[in-house]
C-alpha cells in the first residue's frame, strides 16, 4: 500500500449554537477519504488543491458539499492526522459568514448533513474533524 502525506481543511459551521457535520458514507469506495473512516460524522472541508490558500479551499469545499456560501474564515488550529493509511497536516477555519440553506451535494460521500448541539456531538466523528472541534472548544491552536 502506498502511502503519502497531504494537506487537507476542516470548517466549523455554526448556527444557534449549533454545528454542521455530515454523515459520511459507510461503503469505503463510496466514502472516498485518504483517511478512511467511512461511516463518521465530519466537518465540511477537504483536501487543499494545488496553488490555493487555506481559505479558497474552505469555501470551494463548502460549497461542493453543502450548498453553503462562507466568507470571513478564520484559521485557528493546525493538527497532524495520521493513520496506517496516510498522513495530513490539516488546517482547522471557522466561517463567520454563511448564507444558503444545507443541501447533500454529493449523495454518494455524504448521505446526510445534521446540526449538533456543540455539548451534544455524536459518538462516532471523523477523527480530523474530532480534533478540529477540540481544538476549537479548547482555546488550542495545534495538535499532534
Amino acid at each position: 500500500m502506498k502511502r503519502h502525506i497531504g494537506a487537507g481543511c476542516g470548517v466549523i459551521i455554526i448556527k444557534d449554537q449549533k454545528i454542521l457535520l455530515g454523515l459520511r458514507n459507510s461503503d469505503p469506495l463510496l466514502a472516498d477519504s485518504e483517511l478512511h473512516e467511512e461511516g463518521t460524522w465530519t466537518m465540511p472541508g477537504g483536501n487543499i488543491e494545488y496553488g490555493e490558500s487555506f481559505e479558497e479551499a474552505g469555501i470551494r469545499e463548502c460549497k461542493e458539499e453543502t450548498n453553503l456560501d462562507v466568507d470571513s474564515l478564520e484559521v485557528f488550529c493546525v493538527q497532524t492526522d495520521l493513520n496506517q493509511y496516510n498522513h495530513y497536516i490539516s488546517v482547522g477555519m471557522i466561517a463567520h459568514e454563511v448564507k444558503g440553506e444545507v443541501k447533500v451535494m454529493e449523495p454518494d460521500e455524504i448521505v446526510e448533513w445534521r446540526w449538533f448541539d456543540l455539548d451534544k456531538l455524536p459518538d462516532n466523528i471523523f477523527s480530523a474533524s474530532k480534533k478540529t472541534i477540540e481544538c476549537f472548544k479548547e482555546g488550542v491552536f495545534y495538535k499532534g
